[in-house]
Parts: C-alpha cells; structure tokens; sequence
C-alpha cells in the first residue's frame, strides 16, 4: 500500500529586506483518515515532523510547528501527539546584510510520517521551495 502523501500548497514570492527578517508560512494537509507525528512525538518510536532548510539566500532562525492534538489508535496504549487535516510551520528567517540582491531559491525538506489508524507508514521526505526576493 501507498503510504498518503502530505500535500504541501505552493509558496508565494517572500520579500526580504537585507539585514531585515522575514516569515515563510508552509501550509500542509493530509488525506482524511491519516495523521502525522508533530515534531515532539509522545513515544519514541515514532518519527518527528522537521522542516530542514538546505539553501537558499536566507539564514534559518526558528521553526514552529504545529502544537497538535493528543489522540488515542488501537496500536498504542497511550495518546499520541498528532497533526490531522491542515496545518501550518512557520520558519522565521534572517537576510544576511551581504544577501545577493534579486530573486533566488531557498530550499528545504520536510519529513513527517504518516500514520493510519492501524500502523505507522516509512518516514517521507517532501521538498519545499520557496522564491526569495532580495531588496
């Protein structure tokens, strides 16, 4: 069986100002009747949520995740921490003072794994791209 994909919306244009900061908000959903493990699973095992920026002319600053709802499935005994439906990341950047100015591409990879209400899937890895704008 395929393991549900993690849709991820395109990504509009952030305008950064050299020295400045600036907010990449990546909106993500999953298929009805899966969720995924937030970035602070309850349980060892599982797989967290991370979003990874690679390169790209930003420098990454922090990284919020969704906070999730705790949820009980017959493969654990305990309530886990998971993400369902849409969810937001929100990475705060900072625009290095000798960023090239113009538009470049900052690029990441977003990790999660998916479960069902039966068994956890393999971990997955979706790129993120996003287009910078630097003034």
């Amino acid at each position: 069986q395929m393991a549900p994909m993690l849709k991820v919306e395109p990504l509009a244009t952030v305008k950064a100002t050299k020295g400045g900061t600036a907010t990449v908000v990546l909106k993500a959903s999953l298929p009805s009747g899966y969720h995924a493990n937030t970035n602070k699973p309850t349980e060892a095992y599982l797989i967290p949520m991370t979003l990874k920026w690679t390169a790209g002319p930003l420098e990454m600053d922090s990284v919020v995740y969704p906070k999730g709802t705790m949820e009980k499935y017959s493969f654990s005994d305990k309530p886990l921490s998971v993400v369902t439906g849409q969810f937001e990341i929100t990475t705060k950047f900072k625009v290095p003072a000798a960023a090239a100015t113009g538009p470049a591409a900052q690029n990441g990879t977003l990790r999660y794994q998916a479960c069902d209400n039966k068994a956890c899937y393999p971990p997955k890895n979706v790129p993120v791209s996003v287009t910078v704008s630097v003034e």
